[in-house]
């Protein structure tokens, strides 16, 4: 039984050590508690567990959350930007939104940019999920780094520009 157990714990390990580590001190203490229970000789009673079993299903359950905690602190790890990075989470609108939105701006700062862009938004709608979207990247640039001191007068900026332009107004010519 205690070599079972050795063989079962050497065999998994990979998927619960922690390289630099020791083995989990709640496996530890269950594979020395399956090693106690395996020097005594057990006389099972009708309908009382089985001093093995029980062991075993101690030494299984260690060794399972072990392998849970690993994994979860890998997944931790894995979904955490790296150091110095932020990370933010855009829907595909968004994306296309802004990957528009910053190729219109690459072109104007050109110094030879002389073009009339073809890409133009559909309707007031989509000026104001682009809007949207500019505002979701502005909202994670640090507050010491941003060009502008507040977040919602930029909003509302582009939103007056949206209202005033889509505004029904019978005198004006529309785009």
């Amino acid at each position: 039984m205690e070599e079972a157990t050795r063989e079962i714990s050497r065999g998994i390990s990979s998927h619960y050590e922690i390289e630099g580590q020791v083995v989990p001190e709640r496996v530890a203490k269950a594979v020395k508690a399956v090693k106690a229970v395996s020097r005594k000789r057990w006389k099972k009673a009708k309908g009382s567990t089985d001093p093995y079993h029980a062991r075993l299903w101690v030494v299984g359950d260690a060794i399972g959350e072990a392998c849970w905690l690993k994994g979860h602190a890998a997944g931790i790890r894995r979904k955490a930007p790296a150091e110095g990075k932020i990370r933010v989470d855009l829907s595909l609108t968004e994306l296309l939104q802004l990957s528009w939105l910053s190729h219109l701006g690459f072109q104007h700062m050109m110094p030879n940019y002389r073009g009339f862009e073809i890409h133009r938004f559909n309707g007031e709608e989509d000026a104001r999920e682009g809007a949207k979207a500019v505002a979701r990247i502005e909202s994670v640039i640090p507050a010491k780094e941003r060009p502008f001191a507040d977040l919602s007068v930029q909003f509302k900026n582009r939103q007056k520009l949206i209202c005033d332009w889509w505004q029904a107004t019978p005198d004006r010519l529309t785009a």
